[in-house]
């Protein structure tokens, strides 16, 4: 049996499984879906620190079909395989089309007052990779520099160096800007885009869809540039903010699959702050203790119980019904124990 019949073989039975029906009689078992088989139906994040792919010459030499229609199993000439996201379909989806211009750094021009405090984002699944643009050490953070913000993370290179999508997506501009020289963004699945300017040549098109890994355009020094580097940029809703809280790139390592976007770290002052892993540590203590904190304000809302006023009633009568005193009555409320009941009132009792 080949390389391709036995993997043909594989996703026919792991969608034989999906799609398996109960039996009408006790005799037969439906099988259970292992996780591999599960994936290929759900893509599930992957939460620990992934390393940069290594992108490969070998060509696809066969395209599969999978029990997920946006889902495909791709075949390599190096007898490698994976699983990938369809992007003829993706880049027909909303959030591809929608707030869609293809010379405009900020499409959506909305309001910092109107984004949500944070934003959960899956940055990359089991069907889905990261790579790093352009691994080497920043030598020009995100901030403000020269008294003026600077958008992004500027990366060291060689004129003529390959640079590459950091992750899947749709290319929204592919351009010569005279600040950014020759730039290309692409727009990604979880509505993040990625910037990667000064480049001298592009190697893509709008509206054209690129793998991570993809070799999009050669480093350069276009626009306005000292010299030779890659200016790397991650915007959410056009607003930018500090790639290092994504990406190592001196390791070239994406810190996570899934990443918490702050709205305070769309300030320009919001630099990616651990430097050690001790204050790594203590950056995740923190926001372990900001999610309990917030169950625990959830759950303490939920247990709050109300009462209506009604002709006859009392604070007394009130607090007997509900197992409760005077005072804690006044306390939750307000109110003092001569205050005047008005019927329709409403009063908080636990």
């Amino acid at each position: 049996m080949t390389f391709r019949e036995a993997l043909a073989v594989m996703l026919l039975l792991a969608s034989a499984a999906v799609y398996a029906q109960e039996s009408p009689t006790d005799s037969i078992v439906r099988p259970r879906l292992t996780m591999a088989q599960a994936e290929i139906l759900i893509p599930r994040p992957r939460l620990q620190p992934v390393k940069s792919m290594i992108p490969t010459n070998a060509g696809a030499i066969d395209t599969l079909d999978t029990a997920n229609p946006l889902v495909k199993l791709v075949l390599y000439s190096d007898n490698t395989w994976k699983y990938i996201k369809d992007g003829d379909k993706l880049k027909q989806e909303d959030y591809f089309t929608q707030n869609w211009e293809t010379n405009a750094m900020d499409p959506y021009q909305v309001s910092f007052d109107s984004l949500p405090s944070k934003v959960t984002l899956w940055l990359v699944d089991n069907s889905t990779d990261f790579c790093v643009p352009y691994q080497v050490k920043v030598f020009s953070k995100f901030g403000v520099r020269h008294g003026r913000r600077h958008q992004g993370a500027d990366l060291p290179l060689k004129t003529g160096d390959p640079v590459r999508a950091a992750f899947a997506g749709k290319v929204r501009i592919s351009e010569y800007s005279r600040g950014y020289g020759n730039l290309i963004v692409i727009r990604h699945e979880n509505g993040l885009e990625t910037a990667y300017g000064h480049l001298s040549k592009r190697e893509v098109e709008v509206g054209q869809w690129v793998e991570a890994g993809t070799e999009i355009g050669l480093g350069g020094s276009t626009g306005r540039a000292s010299g030779p580097h890659l200016h790397f940029e991650t915007r959410y809703q056009g607003y930018a903010f500090d790639p290092e809280w994504l990406i190592d790139f001196e390791t070239g390592t994406l810190r996570s699959g899934v990443f918490t976007l702050k709205k305070q770290y769309l300030n320009e002052h919001s630099n990616y702050v651990p430097q050690s892993e001790d204050e790594e540590e203590e950056i995740l203590l923190a926001e372990a203790e900001d999610r309990a904190a917030a169950e625990k304000k959830a759950a303490e809302e939920a247990a709050k119980q109300y009462y209506t006023i009604k002709s006859g009633d009392t604070l007394g009568a009130i607090a007997g019904r509900y197992h409760t005193t005077v005072s804690k009555l006044c306390s939750l409320n307000g109110i003092k124990s001569t205050t005047t009941l008005r019927i329709g009132q409403r009063i908080r009792v636990k």
